[in-house]
């Protein structure tokens, strides 16, 4: 984990007025309404999605691409990292970002209207919601594969939902976060 914070720079993904924030552990705004979450809630976050080399993973709610260069980091150009964002302008940013850091294996699209998700890619080894839900979104649960797991903040609780090998799904709340709501 360490090692994939250390390869990317946290302010090559922030609004030129807030790069000289980078270090500090706090959410950083991007604009939208949006935020560059909290390094310690994105490490906690990462710590409990358990990525390995060569996971296909979901970023749902990538703004600036922060998160999906961290996690593309952690996946390897073995996997295959899908980022997704609500904001078209966010999307076109956070994938001009993610660029830089040289991942083709990696990417951002804008979200489709009326859809959670990218159920076209699906399943996915994990999948990480980087925006707050009412409750668990089944349509992110069904993208979610066998041996997969997700990390969603759900009315601010961390859900870690595991789905098994048999398709059986079990979630487990830890931690109190706030996060944008999901959209």
């Amino acid at each position: 984990m360490s090692a994939a914070f250390a390869a990317v720079h946290r302010e090559a993904f922030l609004t030129d007025t807030e790069r000289r924030y980078a270090g500090k552990d706090r959410p950083l705004p991007i604009g939208h309404g949006q935020t560059n979450s909290q390094p310690t809630t994105v490490r906690n976050m990462l710590t409990l999605l358990d990525v390995q080399s060569g996971d296909r993973v979901l970023d749902v709610g990538s703004g600036s691409g922060w998160t999906t260069a961290l996690l593309g980091h952690l996946t390897g150009s073995g996997g295959r990292v899908y980022g997704v964002e609500l904001v078209p302008d966010l999307a076109e940013w956070g994938s001009r970002n993610l660029a830089t850091q040289g991942m083709t294996w990696t990417s951002i699209q804008p979200a489709d209207d009326g859809v959670l998700g990218l159920p076209e890619h699906a399943p996915f080894d994990r999948i990480l919601v980087s925006a707050e839900a009412r409750r668990l979104p089944e349509a992110l649960v069904d993208q979610l594969g066998r041996g997969g797991r997700m990390v969603i903040p759900v009315f601010g609780r961390l859900s870690v939902v595991d789905r098994d090998v048999d398709g059986s799904v079990n979630v487990r709340r830890v931690g109190h976060y706030a996060f944008v709501p999901l959209r």
